[in-house]
């Protein structure tokens, strides 16, 4: 009876420290509207390189599919606008869209998400009668393999689904879309899938500069927007546009939707009358944002709400029509060089200039590779040093200098200072997603001369190393260790109360 007890006892604390230890992610959107990206492997290394765990498609693309095989990066993929009619149609055609594009592939690349339509609304086309037909088709479908509680079915929307979005409380949706938007909601509410919107105060900002201010956009606002009918505090456009869909979810009676952000940034470069459009604010409003979402901060509605955010977008897209922002929304360029600096782990601004942090050591450091590093992530990291990185990786070759010791380690030493040297010998430039440390003693030996500051002759340009770690996996080293105090505790209590 105590052994009965003591399991479900501690069955139930273990759900529970789980639950506890979970938080808000940053993930990215992937798009590929452009004729000159990276084949899906080398798209799926760089994502790797850069420790980024959550992926948005906007299709079920099987070279994509096939290059996250394995790679823990968790992807949301998407049934385009074009599809809807086929899949609310016919039962048979979702049985067979699942089987012939999910199915093949799962679990290895590990599909978290299935968004049903895009922005429907926004279509010249509108599908919006479509999508929950279409969504229902999928769920059933995802039901008969026993994956509804495994994949979780929904669909994006712009904020133009919204007739009022100030104040935020009176946030409202567009009664013209109440045909289709009130099933939905029940849909989500019933299968306890997120309300998904793409939210852009870039817009909000260009479009109306007289009546918001680009601090307010980049969350560098000093002063506060005052909700006057709930008094609530606002020092950012993002939480008033947020708490703006709670409140219109909220005069709907559906109170426990969760609401997920599927697309949002700031575009590095616009036409001439987009004069916001720069890599200095791009940078400064996805590092805030990450930092805002990654501390749980939640919004002056929902404090401490946990929001899940995907940034806009992987790559510049040269295909894109429109103003030349449209093209420009990258965190990297077709040759996955960075267009900015980027820190994913929400630490520090970082200075556009020298892609340098903020403090920096005035002495003379190296970058190596860090012993508690494995050998999968010293190899993604030498292949980007000695690819998009830049890096002279010659002297790592067979028969030079820098060759013995042969291993990952060694090699990878080279490759990191030599990156970290020409590169401003910056914090961020010796990340290498962890891998990389920075010591003040110099690793040079026998005839390997490790580069130092001032010795490099060409300095490259818009590269840089990759970021520490996404948002999840930073808070999951904390997470991680509290929790296995915590269970380690239990364990021991639960061993003393077996001993009676």
């Amino acid at each position: 009876m105590v052994t009965r007890f003591t399991l479900i006892f501690a069955a139930s604390l273990f759900l529970l420290l789980l639950d506890c230890c979970s938080g808000s992610f940053i993930g990215v959107c992937y798009g590929r509207s452009a004729d000159d990206l990276p084949t899906p492997d080398k798209v799926a290394q760089l994502v790797q390189l850069h420790k980024i765990k959550y992926l948005r498609i906007y299709d079920s693309n099987i070279q994509v599919l096939k290059a996250f095989a394995n790679t823990g990066v968790e992807l949301m993929i998407g049934v385009p606008n074009s599809d809807l009619l086929s899949l609310s149609q016919f039962q048979s055609n979702a049985d067979r869209w699942l089987k012939n594009s999910v199915l093949p592939y799962y679990p290895a690349t590990k599909i978290t998400y299935i968004t049903v339509g895009a922005e429907v609304t926004e279509s010249p086309n509108n599908a919006s009668s479509l999508v929950v037909p279409a969504m229902t088709n999928v769920l059933t479908a995802l039901k008969k393999l026993g994956l509804h509680k495994k994949i979780k079915v929904s669909s994006t929307h712009s904020l133009g689904v919204l007739s009022r979005s100030f104040p935020p409380s009176a946030g409202a949706f567009n009664s013209s879309h109440a045909h289709f938007l009130k099933p939905m909601l029940e849909f989500l509410a019933e299968n306890q899938s997120p309300f998904m919107i793409d939210i852009y105060p870039y817009y909000a900002y260009r479009d109306s500069p007289s009546k918001v201010s680009l601090d307010y956009a980049l969350f560098e606002a000093s002063s506060e927007v005052i909700d006057p009918n709930t008094g609530l505090l606002y020092t950012n456009m993002f939480d008033a546009q947020i708490d703006a869909i709670y409140f219109a979810l909220m005069a709907l009676n559906f109170r426990t939707i969760k609401v997920m952000v599927t697309e949002t940034g700031w575009p590095s470069k616009g036409s001439p009358k987009e004069t916001a459009a720069t890599p200095d604010n791009a940078q400064t409003y996805n590092t805030n944002l990450i930092r805002h979402v990654i501390n749980n901060t939640g919004t002056p509605a929902k404090p401490g709400e946990e929001l899940d955010v995907y940034l806009f977008s992987l790559f510049n897209e040269n295909r894109k029509p429109g103003l030349e922002s449209e093209r420009n929304w990258g965190l990297f360029y077709p040759d996955q060089t960075s267009v900015y600096s980027l820190d994913f782990t929400g630490r520090g601004a970082v200075d556009m200039t020298t892609q340098a942090n903020i403090t920096k050591s005035n002495g003379t450091t190296w970058c190596i590779a860090s012993s508690k590093a494995s050998q999968i992530d010293l190899q993604n990291a030498i292949d980007w040093a000695c690819g998009p990185g830049n890096v002279d990786c010659t002297a790592i070759q067979p028969s030079q200098p820098c060759f013995e010791p042969d291993n990952l380690a060694s090699h990878a030493s080279f490759a990191f200072n030599s990156y970290y040297q020409q590169n401003g010998a910056s914090d961020v430039a010796c990340s290498f997603g962890g891998t990389g440390i920075k010591v003040d003693k110099d690793p040079s030996y026998d005839n390997c001369i490790y580069m130092r500051a001032g010795s490099n002759k060409t300095v490259t340009s818009n590269t840089t190393a990759m970021s520490s770690s996404t948002s999840s996996s930073s808070q999951n080293g904390n997470s991680t260790s509290v929790f296995t105090i915590l269970l380690v505790t239990c364990l021991s209590a639960l061993m003393n109360i077996q001993s009676y």
